[in-house]
């Protein structure tokens, strides 16, 4: 069943409201006097302005923070034997201001350019919890490509990577490949693969190359297999479909899982939208006017999301449910209502009194 989309007010920031004993369980408080410590931060005071602690704290603690915290209990975490993770990425607005603009830009639009300008981001997803890792940002004018080359050594070997047709390429293939994962991705129909061996499920050995020379002399080649499939009775579904792995026996996957399994990628443009509307709030722009404060904030987004989402999983593990069926948009709520707000975050660095529950 369809679930229906609710938002907070319009205006309100969840990381208003979330509180400090939410966001302690996900990040120790040593981990952070640590962090300020090795970036000569840790004079800071609580209520200092937020451009004497600038971005690199943040991003230090994003990256040592968020990891994958799927357990074996955890339902719909893995595939087999390997844990699923997704890579994609996508765009956030910032507040328009000539700083942000000569820094990200911003994209064209039908009738001259966009309202905000943008930045762009790549990020790696725990498709069992809904957890982003490894994020990267830049300009809007910084290619998915260039920021996934910075997010993809970042895979580790056990781990199973779902992306999509527009990231594969001989060369972030390879360099995803050489962090010991294994990789499913899908590749555009018309890309040529010659059949080298047909297996025993319909797919088939074929292999990559970095250039059209190299292809044609069949030198320096990178063995794949090669799933092509078709989606019966789906509307708008296209002709074929091709997915490549480096999951070359068809005893360990067998084709007509992985097809079917390639479509928990969607699950990656799900926590976009959790990120982008349900805790940033519904037409709102990361309000930070400089950017430096917008990097920082960047990953105090991803810090908070984290922190819902580890609370998320501990419920999900405590009745023995899939973190998928849980609904953020609620966890989110139950964060506001029952956790003390005079500990609460706010954007003025002034704690805020509880509101009253309707």
């Amino acid at each position: 069943m369809a679930r229906t989309l609710a938002s907070l007010p319009t205006g309100s920031r969840v990381t208003d409201y979330i509180s400090l004993g939410v966001v302690s369980r996900a990040i120790p408080r040593e981990k952070i006097d640590s962090i300020l410590a090795s970036t000569g931060k840790a004079s800071v005071r609580q209520r200092e302005a937020r451009s004497r602690l600038g971005a690199e704290p943040l991003r230090r603690l994003y990256e040592q923070v968020v990891v994958p915290i799927a357990s074996d209990k955890t339902r719909g975490a893995r595939y087999r034997t390997w844990r699923l993770i997704s890579l994609d990425g996508s765009t956030l607005d910032v507040a328009d201001t000539e700083e942000n603009e000569n820094e990200f830009g911003r994209p064209s639009a039908s009738r001259g350019a966009s309202a905000y300008p943008q930045l762009r981001f790549v990020a790696l997803l725990e498709n069992g919890t809904h957890v982003l890792l490894g994020g990267r940002m830049g300009s809007y004018a910084t290619g998915e490509i260039t920021l996934a080359k910075e997010v993809v050594p970042q895979l580790k070997p056990g781990m199973l990577c779902l992306a999509d047709r527009f990231f594969f390429g001989f060369t972030l293939w390879t360099k995803a490949q050489a962090s010991g994962c294994d990789l499913l991705w899908r590749v555009r129909k018309h890309l040529r693969l010659e059949v080298h061996e047909r297996l025993s499920d319909g797919s088939y050995l074929s292999a990559i190359y970095p250039s059209q020379k190299d292809a044609r002399h069949k030198t320096k080649g990178v063995r794949v297999r090669v799933i092509d499939y078709q989606l019966q009775g789906i509307p708008d579904a296209e002709p074929i479909y091709r997915l490549v792995t480096t999951i070359h026996a068809p005893l360990r996957a067998p084709a007509e899982e992985l097809a079917a399994l390639y479509h928990e990628r969607w699950e990656i443009e799900n926590t976009f939208d959790e990120l982008k509307t349900h805790l940033r709030g519904r037409q709102i722009v990361l309000r930070s006017k400089t950017p430096e404060l917008v990097r920082q904030e960047f990953y105090g987004f991803l810090l908070a999301h984290f922190a819902v989402r580890q609370l998320m999983h501990e419920a999900a593990l405590s009745v023995a449910e899939d973190p998928d069926r849980l609904s953020f948009l609620h966890a989110v709520r139950v964060v506001r209502r029952k956790l003390s707000i005079w500990d609460a975050i706010s954007p003025s660095g002034k704690k805020k009194p509880a509101p009253h529950d309707s």
